[in-house]
Parts: C-alpha cells; sequence; structure tokens
C-alpha cells in the first residue's frame, strides 16, 4: 500500500513523504495511529500544494532576512564600556550587551543567541565585527566599536 507520511516514522521515512509500505502494516500501524494517509489522488494533489505553499513561505522570510541583513551591515554600533589603562575593559562585553545596544540606538530586536562572536567576548576596547544569524544561509557583519 502507498501511503502519505504525516509525522517522522523511524525506519520508514521523514512527513511528507509518498512511501510503500506492506497492508497490514499501513493498516494496523500507520493509519490507525494517525501517522500516515492513504495516497489518493487528492491527498497527492494537497500534499504537492501544501509543500509549494511552504517553500514561498520559505522564500519570502528569506527575502525578508537578506533584506534586514543589508540593513544590519550598515549599521556601526557604539557600545559604552569601563575599562583601565591601555583599553582593556573591566569585564566584557557579550552577545546581550549587543543585543542591548541594537535595541536602544537602531530600535532593531534580535535575540543574543543569534549574535555570534567567534573570538569569544570583547575584552579590548576597539573596533571588532560580530556576526548575526538571521536565518538559514542568512548572517550579517555589524561593527562594533567599544570605548571606554
Amino acid at each position: 500500500m502507498v501511503v502519505i507520511l504525516l509525522k517522522d516514522v523511524k525506519g520508514t521515512g521523514k512527513a511528507g513523504d509518498v512511501v510503500k509500505v506492506s497492508d497490514g502494516y499501513a493498516r494496523n500501524m500507520l493509519i490507525k495511529k494517525g501517522l500516515a494517509k492513504e495516497a489518493t489522488q487528492g491527498n497527492v494533489r494537497n500534499l504537492e500544494k501544501q509543500k509549494a505553499l511552504a517553500e514561498e513561505k520559505r522564500a519570502e522570510e528569506k527575502a525578508a532576512a537578506q533584506a534586514k541583513a543589508a540593513e544590519l551591515e550598515k549599521i556601526v554600533l557604539t557600545v559604552p564600556s569601563k575599562g583601565g589603562e591601555n583599553g582593556k575593559l573591566f569585564g566584557s562585553v557579550t552577545s546581550m550587551d549587543i543585543a542591548k545596544a541594537l535595541k536602544d540606538q537602531e530600535g532593531i530586536t534580535i535575540d543574543k543567541k543569534k549574535i555570534d562572536m567567534p573570538d569569544g567576548p570583547i575584552k579590548q576596547a576597539g573596533n571588532s565585527h560580530v556576526v548575526v544569524k538571521l536565518y538559514q544561509d542568512v548572517s550579517a557583519k555589524i561593527k562594533v566599536k567599544v570605548t571606554v
């Protein structure tokens, strides 16, 4: 019997896959537990429409993320911090500080978990760069100027 999987089934396939399984397994396990439905022509057409809509939505989200990335690339963020001689900071500037500064200075809300600091927290006054991951395969580099 050919079925459309509604949820991931270990050893059978992922949600949205059209797979051929034995009749008993399909009737007694997959369909009964709501993990699959029979692959009729109507169900297959509905599945294709849902996949097309999901792909279109992903494309729109990616385009919006790319536009936001272009906007973020232009920003030079100034983060004030306390420090001593030679520009060494008392503590460090973390992703939480950068997210707060982005919200305060530019009005842009970004989750601190999406801010990637390749060299770790900033411990020295001066200019550095951080990467903001906005979407899968879309990121922006922000220039951060730490002042004492």
